[in-house]
């Protein structure tokens, strides 16, 4: 092999190096702006204004908002399996998904991204985060995932944890006279392994 042979791909690992990089850039600016004006009123423009970039820079990471905001929800969902791992049962993976649900706005914006989101790289990623938080929820709460009605139950217990964020967050679960705890508790019973 020659010289060139050799770097070229020295090249080529620096470039997806400093491009991953501004993506990881992009995505924290886009996470301080979510959090300071509100995940649904996120703007590309005001991303590139908080990473430092031109806005036409943006589209060469992201199509669209809807997309910027499912590489968001994608990283939030990493967070989440990995602080519902070894949470200790159904009560414990599910205060660890409903401390994360309560304060991630990046979660609902997403819901309503999804519809636009064309199926591309972005949808793909965050359905595979999905799944891979859906089977951290399975283990850590000891429910099987190894058929359609054990799957069900999982998707079951997630739908749950994520009505009772919503809940939680809008200040209505305690206008009701609940408390998370005892929701999760009343779940952990009725989904025991």
């Amino acid at each position: 092999m020659g010289e060139a042979a050799v770097r070229i791909p020295k090249v080529r690992r620096q470039r997806d190096a400093t491009r991953a990089q501004s993506r990881s850039a992009i995505l924290d600016a886009a996470r301080r702006v979510a959090a300071r004006d509100g995940a649904r009123d996120l703007s590309l423009r005001g991303v590139a204004a908080e990473a430092g970039f031109a806005p036409a820079a943006l589209y060469g990471y992201f199509r669209n908002k809807d997309e910027l905001l499912l590489a968001l929800a994608a990283d939030d969902l990493t967070v989440l399996a990995r602080s519902m791992r070894g949470a200790g049962g159904l009560a414990g993976a599910g205060a660890a998904a409903l401390e994360m649900l309560r304060s991630a706005e990046t979660m609902a914006a997403a819901s309503a991204a999804l519809p636009n989101a064309g199926g591309g790289d972005a949808e793909r990623l965050f359905n595979g985060r999905l799944i891979a938080a859906l089977k951290a929820l399975s283990d850590a709460s000891g429910l099987p995932s190894n058929n359609r009605p054990s799957q069900c139950d999982v998707v079951l217990v997630a739908s749950a944890l994520a009505g009772l964020a919503l809940l939680a967050r809008s200040g209505r679960l305690e206008a009701l006279g609940f408390t998370p705890e005892e929701i999760l508790g009343r779940l952990s019973i009725r989904f025991k392994a």
